[in-house]
């Protein structure tokens, strides 16, 4: 690895989402607005995790601190795995042209990528910060520098769900140990830190929550914030007033999270094509 290679995007971006993360932990694991003055009382109440470290209860504190690494573990898994990348090998024309007729109609013909010069299946996209096409492509996420597609997707909600407990967990934590009072300078020396702390922590609370949200809402309809988004820009999108790929909430969620019922979205496509053709009863 060149020196270069430790200056790429990816790389700052998973350090600094890293360092913040601890340094965030440390905070509130070891802050402490005590008074040093023995005799003196304390003029607000220390953090919660602070008091179960002196009363010796750490079954709590292991348990936030297992929960922050899970967090960063699956922050770095999704950030790092393949988010299904379209395969790059040419094929022979008759096979595209025998895939092409077999399971798109042909009003919905695949296409060739204009940048890469793969051949997109449906739901797929070409994004230009990877430079490749990626299938059930929903987006490019700047905090990962990674693509959110078939792949990762599921457990990218995986990690938005976990990474909201420990935030709004991490939020309390922070506003245990809160508590205005005067003279302004000695609480802003004591407990700057700290509050600094709870005002990100309510920002990320607050961000985490609307993207689980809105990838939940995603999820159970069975389509992606690209198409979401670009539905009028998308051929197979504005042409039918509905969503092709919604099979219910059940079925949406089995296939997303569990792969079932499996098959490509092609396949999907020609069913929902020969439901819809059927003459009704």
């Amino acid at each position: 690895m060149t020196p270069w290679a430790l200056l790429s995007p990816g790389v700052l971006v998973r350090t600094g989402h890293t360092v913040l993360t601890w340094g965030i932990t440390l905070v509130l694991f070891l802050h402490d607005t005590g008074e040093p003055d023995p005799k003196r009382p304390r003029t607000h109440p220390i953090p919660q995790l602070r008091q179960w470290e002196e009363q010796g209860e750490l079954l709590l504190p292991l348990t936030f601190l297992l929960l922050v690494l899970g967090s960063l573990l699956l922050y770095l898994a999704v950030s790092l795995m393949d988010p299904g990348y379209v395969n790059a090998q040419p094929q022979p024309q008759e096979e595209l042209k025998e895939e092409q007729t077999a399971m798109v109609p042909p009003a919905i013909p695949l296409r060739r990528c204009r940048y890469c010069l793969v051949l997109q299946p449906l739901r797929a996209r070409h994004c230009h910060e990877c430079r490749r096409c990626v299938r059930r492509y929903d987006h490019h996420c700047p905090w990962m520098e990674n693509c959110v597609g078939e792949r990762n997707h599921p457990l990218f909600v995986v990690y938005l769900a976990l990474q909201l407990v420990v935030l709004l967990w991490g939020l309390y934590l922070a506003w245990s140990g809160l508590q205005f009072f005067q003279p302004w300078g000695l609480w802003l020396r004591s407990s700057g830190l700290l509050f600094a702390t709870f005002l990100l922590l309510s920002l990320l609370s607050l961000v985490a929550s609307l993207l689980l949200a809105s990838h939940l809402y995603l999820v159970a309809s069975n389509t992606t914030t690209w198409e979401f988004i670009s539905s009028h820009r998308i051929a197979y999108l504005r042409q039918r007033p509905g969503n092709p790929f919604d099979r219910g909430l059940t079925r949406n969620l089995a296939h997303f999270f569990c792969g079932w019922p499996s098959g490509s979205w092609e396949t999907l496509w020609a069913e929902e094509e020969e439901e819809g053709s059927s003459p009704a009863v």
